[in-house]
């Protein structure tokens, strides 16, 4: 897709204070700083809990179907993944932090097979030994753990990286795309059948994988059409 598509900026975070993410919604438990002006975070609970030492930072806007996400990120330590979460809402249109939904902590299973819609990307795959093997970015679609799309992940191992790196994301009707700084990672159309219904709009949020760290500055979304 074309940045020409884009409208109007509809949401800007500089990402570089306690005060820009202080109406954030943090599900498990992580350490927040800002040494360089932008948004650090890794685990705060041992990395020997599992799936209980991940955790999700999700932005509290509430987002249109059809948009472009875009943010800088620097890879600090490894190993771990990331994983953009966008498109969130209850199964049944509910909104993110009904209190109606099921209590998420940050295991991954609440967000694939709980109660909740969303696309996820998962880049910067660095935590098993065949990620680091071969870096690829993952794109998923949910309710369920559906692979969709994949593409070669472009940023470096941490000893070689040089940030910032600029991600993008656009979805435009059934279509979704990923790229790094600039460069297409992949492109996916959805029939609206196979793997369920469109998916519209909703939040977007931030994972993160124990024991990575990792950096985030400079959040944008755009309308898109």
């Amino acid at each position: 897709m074309s940045k020409e598509l884009r409208g109007q900026l509809i949401y800007s975070n500089p990402l570089d204070s306690p005060e820009a993410i202080a109406d954030f919604r943090l599900e498990g438990q992580a350490a927040c700083s800002f040494p360089l002006g932008r948004l650090r975070m890794e685990n705060a609970a041992d990395p020997k809990e599992g799936q209980k030492s991940n955790f999700v930072l999700w932005c509290p806007e509430s987002f249109p179907a059809d948009l472009s996400v875009e943010w800088d990120f620097w890879p600090i330590r490894e190993p771990g993944l990331c994983i953009l979460f966008f498109s969130a809402q209850g199964r049944q249109g509910e909104d993110l932090f009904d209190p109606a939904l099921a209590q998420r902590t940050g295991e991954y299973d609440m967000y694939h097979h709980g109660d909740i819609h969303a696309f996820h990307i998962s880049y910067f795959r660095r935590r098993y030994p065949e990620e680091r093997a071969f870096h690829l970015c993952n794109l998923r679609k949910s309710y369920g753990f559906h692979m969709v799309a994949q593409g070669a992940d472009r940023i470096p191992p941490v000893a070689d990286a040089a940030g910032p790196y600029r991600m993008r994301v656009d979805k435009l009707g059934a279509k979704v795309a990923f790229y790094i700084n600039d460069l297409l990672i992949f492109e996916w159309e959805d029939d609206g059948a196979t793997f369920g219904r469109l998916l519209g709009g909703g939040k977007l949020g931030f994972r993160q994988m124990a024991p990575l760290m990792a950096e985030y500055a400079n959040l944008k979304v755009y309308e898109l059409g």
